[in-house]
């Protein structure tokens, strides 16, 4: 009797969320946010395994209710390798749908409306503490709100 080698194949190592995404993990919680209008909270959550972020809206802006989702993190269509900025989808209960990308460089935190690089968006710096966010949103044109978040939760 002969015997037969065995070939034992090691799996590939399951992906993982990749420094940037889990860097963003300093919003996760509940933020009181007000600023240009509008105030409320927003929550944001891991989705299961770690490779997007939800975010939960809930604000009222020049007295009319806003809510709505987004979920940050690489565009990965298909089995494709990740694409290098952190993308989001914004879905609001008026039915608009709003682009970002996010970018976070230490304690400052760039969101672009649309395409990085835009002439619209966001740059906030988190407190020493983690605890406040204190930034603008810029706008073309040059006008611009100042927007504060106070982590609750």
């Amino acid at each position: 009797m002969t015997d037969t080698p065995t070939i034992t194949r090691k799996a590939p190592a399951p992906p993982s969320p990749s420094a940037g995404v889990q860097a963003l993990g300093r919003l996760v919680g509940t933020w009181r946010v007000w600023g240009g209008g509008a105030e409320g909270t927003v929550t944001y959550e891991w989705l299961e395994g770690g490779f997007f972020l939800l975010q939960r809206v809930d604000l009222r802006q020049d007295g009319e209710p806003i809510r709505g989702v987004e979920i940050i993190g690489h565009e990965q269509p298909d089995d494709d390798e990740p694409g290098d900025d952190i993308r989001s989808r914004y879905y609001d209960n008026a039915g608009n749908t709003f682009d970002y990308v996010y970018e976070l460089e230490g304690d400052t935190l760039t969101i672009w409306a649309g395409e990085k690089g835009s002439p619209a968006y966001y740059r906030g710096v988190f407190a020493t503490d983690g605890t406040t966010l204190t930034g603008r949103w810029a706008y073309p044109g040059g006008g611009s709100d100042d927007m504060t978040a106070v982590r609750i939760a």
